[in-house]
């Protein structure tokens, strides 16, 4: 976790580089070259209104905050837990880092009944609320029966 936080932190500083940049250039390209529009001049050739280009420059702010963030947090978590990922370590192995990674269905057919559920019901949205119904029905009955699979039959427990 530690070098993920550094890379965050990495990558929120490239984000606040770049938006720095894309600034910049949006106001040397607005004002074609003059930086005079700022002090409420108008520069001859320019086009009036805003120089900077708020979309970019707002998307590009925001991803330098949200890097941040997940930096922050990933850097406070590896603190509080004390503990080091495999990742982390010098000397560790392919081996360390290989954990359970849950338990999957293997003979079920309930997933893709789920799927057209979920299919025939935002069909059912996009084309007729009729349809939606019938999704909804079929999604309810595959949930269930994904659900509670291994209460019954050959793989009860």
């Amino acid at each position: 976790m530690n070098t993920n936080a550094k890379l965050f932190w990495i990558l929120c500083g490239f984000f606040v580089l770049a938006d720095i940049a894309y600034t910049v250039w949006s106001i040397v390209v607005h004002n074609a070259g003059y930086l005079t529009q700022l002090a409420g001049v108008q520069a001859p050739g320019s086009d009036p209104g805003s120089p900077v280009e708020w979309a970019g420059t707002l998307a590009i702010g925001l991803s330098a905050i949200m890097s941040a963030f997940i930096a922050f947090y990933l850097g406070r978590s590896h603190r509080s837990v004390g503990g080091e990922l495999p990742e982390d370590r010098l000397d560790a192995n392919i081996d360390d880092g290989d954990a359970e990674q849950g338990f999957f269905s293997p003979w079920s057919w309930w997933p893709v009944m789920l799927a057209a559920g979920g299919a025939l019901l935002f069909m059912g949205i996009a084309i007729g609320l009729w349809l939606a119904f019938i999704g909804v029905a079929v999604t309810a009955i595959s949930l269930v029966g994904w659900v509670y699979e291994y209460y019954r039959g050959n793989f009860a427990r």
